[in-house]
């Protein structure tokens, strides 16, 4: 029976992680699995080595200050994965995690297949990177065409499988009212997957909602969460006193929700595919500590956060970084769409002209799981 190590670093890729693993079950019945993930690999019944909160960190500041338990944890990562001994490990995005567990496996047995899942985002800072990842990982499945240039220059085995965000979805029937409200328009709200995204956005988010209130009477605001964040999020509604607020961390229901919104407010991240692919408009949100973004605005190379906007370089969805994302400011942008349904269809038609050119013909988790078996 062949092996295969999963090794994740945040909840997104976790969830990234669990689609590929989920096709690749459907046509390899002969594995064996074991992982560093979460909730949604743990829900295909497989283990994690422990619990993925111990190495999800957000920022510079916050790796500097984690550096030795960080070092650790990598090390305690190489010491599973190598007495696993798996015939593949399967490294899912968070790069700077991963990949330095990747690299270190590679140098103690190179017999083990390297494949990862998610390009570090070259074209946005470290291109360099490249050249080095050639030497420990065996292949790399690519989420956007345009990635392709720079793995290839340098002769690094790649493939465009496409972005699982972007596969139309079944749509499932369910009652929503049971959820929300009868005859309220809904906006979907996207505080972050991590806490200290949660932390910094959740006052702001608030604030706009109160805002919105004071204008709008027949809105119902929908947080989407994990499971692990929903009481966190939930303690910040609670204290607000806000009560046209509710939260939803099942998958199927957030579809469902999202698909019947008028409106998204996301913090930037690959929910914007999601979001994008919809066909809901939406406006993205960025805030990180001070140095985090002095950092961040001097290695960056591209103008844009948002990957429909980079495609496209135009931006086309509004960007609320730093300063800018604040609660007036969403407000602001959120009801000048509203006011003005051209101005929605004008973000939505741009759009899917980009998403056209980023989609594959088939299932990219189907694709990726396809490759990944060629190395079984």
């Amino acid at each position: 029976m062949k092996k295969v190590f999963i090794l994740t670093g945040e909840p997104s890729g976790d969830k990234l992680a669990s689609k590929v693993i989920n096709d690749l079950k459907k046509i390899n019945q002969n594995l064996e699995f074991l992982s560093v993930g979460g909730e949604h690999l743990q829900s295909l019944g497989i283990k994690s080595i422990y619990d993925l909160k111990e190495i999800t960190y957000l920022g510079f500041t916050n790796v500097i200050l984690n550096i030795f338990k960080i070092n650790k944890k990598i090390n305690e990562t190489v010491k599973s994965i190598i007495s696993y001994n798996p015939d593949v490990l399967f490294t899912v995005d968070s790069p700077d995690f991963t990949l330095r567990v990747a690299e270190k496996v590679k140098k103690i047995n190179a017999k083990i297949k390297t494949v990862h899942y998610v390009a570090p985002q070259v074209w946005v800072w470290r291109e360099g990177r490249v050249k080095k990842i050639k030497n420990f990982i065996d292949h790399i499945l690519l989420l956007f065409n345009f990635e392709k240039k720079y793995f290839e220059k340098e002769n690094v085995s790649c493939e465009f499988v496409g972005h699982p965000l972007l596969q139309n979805k079944e749509r499932s029937k369910i009652d929503i009212n049971q959820i929300i409200g009868k005859n309220k328009a809904l906006i979907s709200v996207f505080a972050g997957s991590r806490k200290s995204e949660i932390l910094v956005l959740m006052p702001i988010l608030l604030g706009f909602i109160k805002l919105m209130n004071e204008k709008y009477t027949d809105m119902t605001y929908v947080f989407h969460s994990t499971r692990e964040y929903s009481d966190l999020i939930q303690s910040f509604i609670n204290e607000s006193g806000l009560s046209n607020c509710e939260i939803v961390s099942d998958d199927k229901i957030k579809n469902h929700i999202l698909q019947k919104s008028v409106f998204a407010v996301a913090k930037s991240g690959t929910v914007s595919l999601e979001i994008s692919n919809a066909k809901i408009p939406s406006i993205i949100l960025y805030k990180m500590g001070f140095i985090n973004f002095m950092i961040v605005k001097s290695l960056v190379k591209t103008k844009y956060a948002n990957i429909i906007n980079f495609a496209a370089n135009e931006e086309i969805i509004p960007e609320l970084l730093q300063s800018n994302c604040n609660s007036k400011n969403i407000f602001k942008h959120v009801s000048n769409f509203l006011e003005d349904p051209n101005k929605i269809k004008e973000q939505v038609n741009k759009v899917q002209n980009v998403l056209n050119k980023l989609k594959t013909n088939g299932s990219s988790s189907e694709l990726a799981s396809l490759s990944l078996n060629k190395f079984l």
